[in-house]
């Protein structure tokens, strides 16, 4: 089974360290990391490590196959390029996330979508380091 999960991963702390563990018991996992010009449209910041860091950073974890750079055109045409069989999402992922459901059953409709458990998110959610900036 291969597996596609999908993040910023803006520095690895325990919280991402327990989202590659448990979208890796799914399968062979592939990461695809958010563009820094994604980032800023969607989270409206600039990440602290630039993109080529970050797939460093996800890449050296032990349970992640393959990391990945994200499109910074059409979001879908990774999953196309990948087929995944399984998609992990974060269990508070939403971005470009919508209409994901309605996509596969069009174009890879045997693709499943599987949320995975927060780890801990009072503690390790990066979005919280950016709350009083």
């Amino acid at each position: 089974m291969n597996v596609l999960a999908f993040g910023t991963f803006d520095g690895v702390h325990p919280g991402h360290e327990n989202f590659f563990e448990q979208a890796s018991k799914l399968g062979n996992l592939t990461v695809v990391i958010a563009r820094d010009a994604t980032v800023q449209a969607v989270k409206h910041r600039t990440p602290d490590h630039d993109e080529a860091t970050r797939q460093a950073l996800v890449q050296a974890q032990p349970t992640v196959q393959k990391a990945i750079l994200g499109n910074t055109g059409n979001k879908y045409d990774v999953i196309l390029a990948e087929k995944p069989d399984i998609i992990a999402l974060g269990y508070d992922q939403t971005h470009f996330t919508e209409k994901l459901a309605s996509w596969l059953a069009e174009h890879l409709p045997d693709t499943q979508v599987v949320r995975l458990e927060p780890f801990h998110p009072d503690k390790y959610k990066t979005s919280k380091r950016y709350i009083n900036k």
